[in-house]
């Protein structure tokens, strides 16, 4: 048998009740699931770096250039889990050359250059400016080159010129705080929008995106920050991972909240998608949803850090239970992503049936592909922690 009719064929061999003949496959797969995680990733990493620079918590002083890079290095994979999933994708770039204001597909597009040419790339360079031109004066041999190249041809450090310097990067900041917010709640916004669609259509859905967004946003910069840490064989800050944990507790109960407040609206109002809504939570998604995103990703993060606020023995316990929270927050929001994007299209529109999803291991669409995608950006913040090492970054007073 051909393997796409024995696709079909295992896919309604799972199908249950009536489905209309264009739901048997969904058309949305593990790609669109990691496209708005990593977007989501980006924007709590800078939102977390904006708390140092806009909002003066010297204490995240250690994690701002490490948020910074991590943005940037899961913002330049951030659109291929979309080119992969297209069927062809060289195409891609044609969405941008003959944009339609009616497509939220190429609005984002333009948010997505706005937010990448214009916020991080720019704020990174203002920062690490100064440096690069030091480092360009001592390296010798391609690097020496590399970074005077990286100074676009400014090699002035005087105080006047790393003054302007540090004012324009306060600057891009605070244009790229709500640029940040913008960035994925658009995403949010091209869910919401689809009104055919129950599971997705709520005006929660960009706001629910945006603070899920932050929370893992955050658990990410924690995990690079021990991580690195470790590996320089420095000694973490408790303190620093005390402040993380505890804005992360603070925005994760408001992702908590607004979730639950949608959830509750949609009991109370009872619509007529509702019975087959409760039969999908209650039975394809039960693991992913009540277990995986609810109880790993959020009752127990939730539950340690309160615990963690008042527990100041045992260093070691600490920051392994920190790390232990991350990667369970982490979970979560990746779960939550899947219910959204996978879980709204288990039902059919007809309300009187489900089909079914079969995550391929290989394939333009498969999980080797999806994996390639999310351990790529962990290479490149590797190569730019490299490039741009933070602790290596040469201070003003020392020039000038």
């Amino acid at each position: 048998m051909d393997p796409h009719y024995q696709h079909l064929y295992d896919i309604l061999a799972h199908s249950q009740g009536y489905i209309f003949p264009n739901e048997i496959e969904l058309q949305w797969g593990i790609l669109i699931v990691v496209y708005p995680f990593i977007t989501g990733l980006v924007a709590g990493a800078f939102i977390l770096a904006s708390l140092e620079r806009v909002f003066k918590v010297r204490i995240l002083q250690p994690t701002y250039q490490i948020a910074l890079l991590t943005a940037l290095s899961f913002l330049l994979v951030a659109t291929m889990p979309l080119i992969s999933h297209l069927s062809q994708p060289q195409r891609a770039y044609e969405i941008m050359i003959t944009p339609h204001s009616s497509s939220a597909m190429a609005i984002f597009g333009f948010v997505y250059l706005w937010y990448l040419m214009v916020v991080l790339l720019l704020e990174i360079w203002f920062d690490y400016r100064h440096s690069m031109v030091v480092w360009a004066n001592e390296k010798k041999g391609i690097m020496k080159w590399v970074y005077r190249i990286l100074t676009l041809g400014v090699s002035d450090i005087s105080p006047r010129t790393v003054r302007w310097d540090r004012k324009m990067g306060y600057i891009i900041t605070v244009v790229g705080i709500p640029s940040a917010f913008i960035l994925h709640g658009y995403v949010g916004f091209i869910f919401g929008s689809i009104k055919a669609n129950p599971w997705w259509s709520t005006p929660l859905m960009p706001i629910i995106f945006l603070f899920s967004a932050m929370v893992s946003g955050i658990a990410l910069v924690m995990i690079v920050y021990m991580v690195i840490t470790y590996f320089r064989k420095k000694v973490i800050d408790l303190d620093v991972l005390d402040s993380i944990g505890k804005y992360l507790f603070f925005v994760l109960i408001l992702d908590f909240t607004l979730e639950g407040l949608d959830q509750i609206h949609r009991i109370y109002v009872a619509e007529e998608s509702f019975e087959i809504i409760k039969l999908l939570v209650s039975g394809k998604l039960y693991l992913t949803l009540f277990i995986a995103q609810g109880l790993v990703g959020t009752i127990i993060p939730l539950i340690t850090l309160v615990f963690l606020q008042f527990y100041k023995h045992k260093i070691r316990v600490r920051k392994t239970m920190y790390f232990i929270v991350s990667i369970l927050v982490l979970i979560g929001v990746y779960s939550m992503r899947w219910n959204v994007v996978i879980g709204g299209q288990l039902f059919s529109k007809s309300f009187s049936g489900f089909t079914s999803f079969k995550v391929g291991l290989i394939g333009l669409d498969g999980t080797l592909m999806a994996a390639f995608w999310l351990i790529l950006p962990i290479g490149i913040l590797a190569f730019l922690l490299w490039l741009l090492p933070p602790w290596r970054m040469v201070k003003e007073e020392e020039e000038i």
